[in-house]
């Protein structure tokens, strides 16, 4: 892969997290009965960070769980029995916000979606993405995108996080 652009540094991914934030506490009015549930790998460390960024505007500490969407995809048949959800707490008639690194063709996310409505019936399910790259597949939009980041299919959008890279960062990359 060769990585080309770089659309996001680390300050800027930052920003764009407290901007979510924001957005999140203002949507729903406060952050009562609120949870976040990232979708592994990269959704996580998101969420935490949403998590903490919210803790310092609230003083309200969110629960965090985490999605394997690995049973629930409908292209990879192959690896059907090997997810797992950490989730330590009850989501019905939550309002869950979905976590994720990038929005592409809305499988991942439809994914997550059936995986949470096994766990419990939430009031709400929305979607907080760091980057919306486009070409949907499915009827699935984000409520909340740090960057809508406009793509061509034969192009990779790599987030990179501290927390499983060990840097943080956004970019558009190539297969050579």
């Amino acid at each position: 892969m060769k990585q080309k652009t770089e659309i996001m540094d680390e300050k800027a991914l930052d920003r764009a997290l407290t901007r979510i934030s924001h957005e999140i506490i203002e949507k729903n009015k406060g952050v009562e009965e609120v949870v976040l549930l990232g979708i592994h790998t990269r959704g996580v460390p998101l969420a935490n960070r949403l998590a903490g960024k919210i803790n310092a505007i609230e003083g309200i500490m969110l629960p965090v769980g985490m999605v394997d969407i690995t049973k629930y995809r409908d292209d990879d048949k192959k690896s059907i029995f090997n997810s797992k959800q950490e989730i330590n707490f009850d989501i019905t008639n939550k309002k869950v916000i979905l976590v994720d690194d990038v929005l592409y063709t809305g499988r991942s996310v439809r994914a997550a979606m059936d995986a949470i409505v096994n766990l419990g019936r939430p009031k709400t399910i929305q979607l907080a993405v760091l980057v919306d790259r486009g070409h949907r597949e499915l009827p699935i939009r984000a409520d909340f995108v740090g960057k809508n980041v406009p793509t061509s299919k034969e192009e990779i959008v790599v987030v990179m996080v501290k927390e499983v890279d060990n840097k943080d960062g956004v970019f558009i990359a190539e297969e050579e």
